[in-house]
């Protein structure tokens, strides 16, 4: 059995943040939220899906461990993105999911990371309903990135994305229309679509004031 350790003092105060801010009361997310104009087929079956979002105290500062897509991928190739995927048959819930796909993308260990919640649902454009999950990784692993899946596994400081500041509206052409979308960029990263989006909406619960 892994020995486990206690979180330090410090990281106890992040781990408390975190959990406030995922009970907090508040709706899910969309890929749309930018473009109110859009709209969506009615009676959609959104199909469910994971995604890790770990946190490594394992080397100082907190870090949120990212992974980019492989540029040979038919889907989002050469974006930054969660690992996760759809909920298999073989999944008890969204949070499995995660857990499972965190290990065959990156080689993380499924008893490692310690889940400290859930974002609300995330949809997006590829009709998946997704749910994020909160975890802190309080030790080191050998990222293994998945061959022909991700191209590579990164970190950038937490406190990074939980700022608010750092999120840029941009916008490109889209299946004939215009579609805005939330940026956070960090050095040669460019985190931006449903990604950036959920993490703003971490940021974002981050930064209320309780009562």
């Amino acid at each position: 059995m892994r020995k486990t350790h206690p979180v330090s003092e410090p990281n106890q105060d992040l781990t408390d943040r975190i959990a406030a801010a995922l009970n907090r009361q508040g709706s899910g997310s969309s890929d749309f939220d930018l473009n109110p104009g859009t709209v969506l087929p009615q009676g959609r079956k959104l199909r469910p899906a994971g995604v890790l979002v770990p946190v490594s105290i394992a080397s100082g500062s907190p870090r949120l461990i990212l992974t980019k897509r492989s540029s040979a991928l038919k889907h989002h190739p050469g974006q930054i993105a969660f690992p996760g995927g759809k909920v298999d048959a073989g999944d008890k819930d969204a949070c499995a999911a995660a857990l499972r796909e965190a290990w065959e993308e990156i080689g993380l260990p499924p008893d490692m990371p310690r889940i400290i919640g859930c974002l609300p649902e995330h949809e997006t454009v590829t009709g998946f309903a997704v749910t994020p999950v909160v975890a802190l990784i309080q030790e080191n692993f050998a990222a293994r990135p998945e061959a022909g899946e991700v191209a590579e596994v990164f970190s950038v400081p937490l406190d990074h994305v939980l700022a608010l500041k750092n999120y840029i509206i941009e916008s490109r052409r889209w299946r004939g229309t215009r579609r805005r979308y939330y940026t956070v960029p960090y050095g040669p990263y460019y985190i931006w679509g449903a990604t950036a989006r959920m993490l703003r909406g971490l940021a974002a619960r981050m930064e209320q004031k309780c009562g």
